[in-house]
């Protein structure tokens, strides 16, 4: 792929990662509610699970999903459970008070990774994106310099925006706000997880 190529699918993917969606409303909410650290680990499980689509995609996954549309269907709905899951907790524990940031990390490292890992990859953005546009910006048989070029600037894009996201957040004045308004604003971020776990399961 040219320069020039890659820079295109740059774009792209950052617009991707910017529009709202279940991977910002958590990454925000981690980095005010649980500080920098956990929301670094967060952004890498995001990272990690878009170079899984953008992997698949460079496999066939359109191909397979035309040759087994019921696989589609059981990722959809697999992926509207878990986020619907994750806005019931965040639902209950709204009230709770938030952690001091000096304090022992709420979330590890490993827990931080997996959660953005499982969110990416039942987030139906990332899904049809990989399917249908992503497959239409690369070349159908990319060399292995070219998959792997591919997949490094898919990970560096994804990783560089929400780890933006989780800075500005962790940060003294954004967190002091967050602390003020978080019960309603994460119950209003638990009906948003909620509202697009069901979105996607009613397809």
């Amino acid at each position: 792929m040219t320069a020039a190529a890659l820079a295109s699918l740059a774009l792209v993917q950052l617009l991707l990662a910017m529009s709202p969606g279940p991977a910002f409303v958590l990454t925000v909410r981690t980095a005010a509610g649980e500080g920098m650290r956990p929301a670094l680990w967060l952004t890498v499980g995001l990272a990690f699970a878009v170079v899984l689509w953008a992997a698949a995609a460079l496999a066939g996954l359109s191909i397979l999903f035309e040759l087994m549309p019921w696989l589609q269907t059981g990722l959809r709905i697999a992926g509207a459970l878990f986020l619907i899951c994750i806005a019931v907790t965040l639902w209950r524990h709204a009230p709770d008070r938030l952690p001091e940031q000096n304090a022992e990390m709420p979330r590890g490292a490993l827990q931080s990774f997996l959660l953005g890992l499982w969110t990416d990859l039942a987030n139906p953005k990332a899904l049809a994106f990989f399917a249908a546009i992503f497959s239409g910006l690369v070349p159908s048989s990319p060399s292995l310099v070219d998959a792997v070029s591919i997949l490094v600037l898919v990970f560096a894009v994804e990783c560089a925006w929400y780890a933006v996201v989780a800075l500005v957040f962790s940060r003294p004045a954004p967190r002091r706000l967050y602390a003020r308004v978080k019960m309603n604003t994460e119950r209003v971020f638990a009906v948003l997880l909620g509202g697009f776990g069901i979105r996607i399961g009613l397809g």
